[in-house]
């Protein structure tokens, strides 16, 4: 059996899940113990999030990179 975080969500799914567990944190209606478990849970959304956008990068900078019209571009 897969465990929820090993399930490959589209970067869309995994912000919306994140989205959902910081309304809950802010709603201060969350046990402590239930708090914790979602902001590990948010933690582990935000780092794939991350390296979803971090690989999106690297692609469209090799993309832009490979047209010789366009001047240099700098992702930086």
């Amino acid at each position: 059996m897969v465990e929820e975080n090993e399930k490959n969500f589209s970067f869309e799914e995994n912000l919306a899940e994140l989205e959902r567990i910081v309304a809950r944190l802010e709603s201060g209606e969350v046990p402590l113990d239930d708090a914790i478990e979602e902001f590990k849970k948010a933690m582990v959304l935000v780092k794939e999030c991350d390296e979803k956008l971090n690989a999106a990068e690297e692609a469209i900078a090799k993309i832009v990179k490979d047209n010789k019209d366009v001047v240099d571009f700098d992702v930086e």
